[in-house]
Parts: structure tokens; C-alpha cells; sequence
């Protein structure tokens, strides 16, 4: 990249690190800690005081202008959610809100897959992923069970040094009663893109795929219509995506299967964060997911290539993928998360140490699947209003207590 290119990169970066309010605020902290929960733009806090204070009223329940509104933004934004995720049939597809990730694989695993799977049939899910991509799998086995209906749920096999899926033991781990695969796009401890573009090639042309894009949509472009992503359903949480936290999205194709109809009453739905995930889309439409992607990248292999110098610390997954000088493919590499111990010092207190140090870090098991609180590392999770400064004295402070 031209000197050029880079100063232009770098007033990009700060015109949008200027719209986060509470990053102005606060210039001695760097919150390091996206994947739990993202900060929120001025866009979409605007938007949700817009309409607290001009429409707020309940959806699909009056007649009234108030509640047409907030009907038709409710409407609005389940195809704005299509049109985002690069939808190529949105009149056969479906998008239910929900409260996050976890509840939006609850209702996959429970109001779907329960009336999908037959007697000896059998799932494959992730056993080393975000434990809300886990456990519901299981709670639908059970719920069958309960029913008389007796189905296996099966591991996904992983390959040990790079942490991603390993799809050739996975092409013989699929078996004619396989009906069903959960996966992950980007892994919430080692940042790695799964490369769930060969489950397809590896399970065939029939067999439902259900995706947690918790930590890809809104940090880097996702798009249902390329064919290499020929999965069935998609599912975030808004809150990692710059909307506000309780909403969630299930997007289903509806071309595999039945169709998905959330079961019992739905209620009230959370009218507010459905119209700050609205705003937040087009807020990430404007500044370019793309763009966001490319420096949250930057942003870790930076992070990664000198961690990994220092030999006090162990990072967490395969550190090639995120090095500058490595030979993977692009595919591969991960994207804004690193995660590492110090060989001396427990995870929580060096997440107490660099708190100290005005840095705001994940310290403790991650919720991975698999793990316990001894399993604690330290994880730093990137996004579009961090900078290069902010790396450097992170890493200023890791080396100072190597």
C-alpha cells in the first residue's frame, strides 16, 4: 500500500472512530472487547431516540399512525436483513427476531429441527465452539427423545493445528441418516473462518446447514447468494453488529426442509433494538463492510506478529492465520480476534493488569465448549473504532510483563 493509500485509510478510520460516542469520551481506554458486545455509533443511537420520541408504540396490535410505523419499520427491517446478507430469493426466504444468537439457535433447534429429524437419524454440531451453538442441538435430542424419537448428535471433526473443520474426516463422518450440520462461520475463541464453504462439497447437496455468524456479520461481508455459502439459515446477534443488545436475527432459505414458523405466541417483539439493527445496517452499509473487515484484520495480524515474539505468551489456535508473513490463503487467515495466555500469569489477573493499563479485554473460558474456568486465556476482539496506536501499547504493556 502507497503512503497515500495509508493516510487515506487512516482518515477513514478516524472519521468512523469519531461517530462512537462513548470511544470520544473515553480517549485513556481502549475497549478491546467486540465479540462480546460492539459499541454503538451515533447513527444508531439517533435513531432509536428518533423513534422513542416520534413512533414508539407496539407492532401489528393498533391502527393508530404510531403503530403503522413501527409495523412497517419492524417489516422494513426483516428486509433489510435479506437485502444485507445478499439474499438472491428473498420472496422464498424467511427472517425471525429474536433476542440474540442463542435464542436464534434455540429456535432453529427447537420450533425446526424437532419437527424435521425421524427415528435414528442423526446431526452433526460443533463440540469446540461457542457453547450457544451446542447446547440446543442437544436440548432438541432431548426433546424428541421425551417423544420417543431416539436421534444421534455427532461431532464435527476439527483439525488440531490449524482449529478450523476438518473436512476431509468430516466426508466420512457424514452417513445416509446424516440430516442435519450447525456450524460456525468465524470461531469466537481463535478468530478462525471455519471455511464453511467445503461443508456443502463434504455433506452434499440435501443436507440442512445452520450458521452462528455471531462474530462475522458486521465485521465482514456475508452473502447468502454466493454459491460457496450454500447454507440454509444464518443467525446473529445485532448487538455484536453495532445495534442494540436483546435483538437477534434468524434467516432461513426455506428450500431444504420445512419451512420455519417459530412456534406458541410470539408477543411483543423488541420494537426498539429491531430498529436500531435497521439503522446499524445502514450505518455498516455506508462506512463498508468490506472496509470494516480489511482493517479489523490489519488491525490483528499486527497484534499477532509481534505476540508472537514474545515468548512469554502462548496464542490460542493456529497463530499462522493471522500472521502478515504467512503463506495461507485468505480464506484461512482470522479475523479480529486474538487470544493468548502468559505462561506465568493467570488469564484473570492479567486481565486485571491490563485493565489497569486502561485496556478492556475478555479474561476467563470464553464460553467454549469443552472448557472450564482453568482453560481462562485472554482474549482481544477488534473492531472498526480501534487503532494501530492501541495495539502498540497493548503490546508496550504484554512485553513490559514478559
Amino acid at each position: 500500500m502507497s503512503a497515500g493509500a495509508r493516510e487515506a485509510e487512516a482518515a477513514w478510520q478516524r472519521t468512523v472512530r469519531e461517530q462512537f460516542p462513548i470511544i470520544v469520551a473515553h480517549p485513556e481506554l481502549a475497549y478491546l472487547d467486540s465479540a462480546a458486545t460492539s459499541q454503538k455509533p451515533r447513527a444508531v443511537l439517533d435513531a432509536v431516540q428518533t423513534y422513542l420520541t416520534t413512533s414508539n408504540a407496539n407492532a401489528g396490535r393498533g391502527t393508530y399512525p404510531w403503530a403503522n410505523r413501527t409495523t412497517e419499520a419492524i417489516e422494513r427491517a426483516r428486509d433489510r436483513v435479506k437485502e444485507f446478507l445478499g439474499d438472491p430469493e428473498p420472496h422464498h426466504s424467511a427472517v425471525h427476531f429474536t433476542s440474540g444468537t442463542t435464542e436464534g439457535l434455540r429456535t432453529v433447534a427447537r420450533d425446526w429441527l424437532t419437527g424435521y429429524l425421524t427415528d435414528g437419524d442423526e446431526i452433526l454440531v460443533p463440540f469446540a465452539d461457542h457453547r450457544a451453538n451446542l447446547e440446543p442441538w442437544f436440548e432438541a435430542r432431548d426433546l424428541l427423545a421425551a417423544r420417543g424419537v431416539e436421534v444421534r448428535v455427532r461431532a464435527l471433526p476439527y483439525q488440531e493445528v490449524s482449529g478450523d473443520y476438518d473436512h476431509r474426516a468430516l466426508a466420512s463422518a457424514v452417513g445416509p441418516r446424516t440430516r442435519f450440520v450447525a456450524a460456525t462461520h468465524v470461531h469466537h475463541v481463535y478468530g478462525g473462518d471455519m471455511n464453511v464453504q467445503r461443508l456443502r462439497a463434504a455433506v452434499g447437496p440435501r443436507v440442512p446447514i445452520c450458521l452462528d455468524a455471531a462474530q462475522s456479520v458486521g465485521h465482514l461481508p456475508l452473502r447468502v447468494g454466493d454459491p460457496a455459502l450454500d447454507v440454509d439459515f444464518v443467525v446473529f446477534s445485532g448487538h455484536k453488529a453495532f445495534a442494540l443488545p436483546g435483538t437477534g436475527a434468524v434467516w432461513a432459505r426455506n428450500t431444504r426442509g420445512p419451512l420455519l414458523r417459530p412456534t406458541g405466541w410470539q408477543g411483543t417483539p423488541n420494537t426498539v433494538g429491531v430498529v436500531s439493527l435497521l439503522a446499524a445496517l445502514d450505518w455498516l452499509d455506508t462506512v463498508g463492510v468490506d472496509r470494516v473487515g480489511a482493517h479489523v484484520s490489519a488491525l490483528a495480524t499486527r497484534l499477532t506478529d509481534r505476540l508472537r515474539r514474545l515468548k512469554a505468551y502462548e496464542i490460542v489456535g493456529c497463530p499462522a492465520s493471522l500472521a502478515s508473513d504467512t503463506a495461507l490463503p485468505a480464506a484461512q487467515r482470522r479475523h479480529g480476534i486474538v487470544t493468548f495466555r502468559h505462561r506465568d500469569i493467570r488469564s484473570d489477573d492479567l486481565g486485571f493488569i491490563l485493565f489497569s493499563h486502561g485496556f478492556m479485554v475478555r479474561a476467563d473460558s470464553l464460553c467454549q465448549a469443552g472448557t472450564d474456568d482453568e482453560d481462562g486465556s485472554v482474549r482481544v476482539s477488534l473492531h472498526v473504532y480501534n487503532t494501530a496506536e492501541e495495539i502498540d501499547r497493548l503490546l508496550t504493556v504484554l512485553a513490559s510483563l514478559g
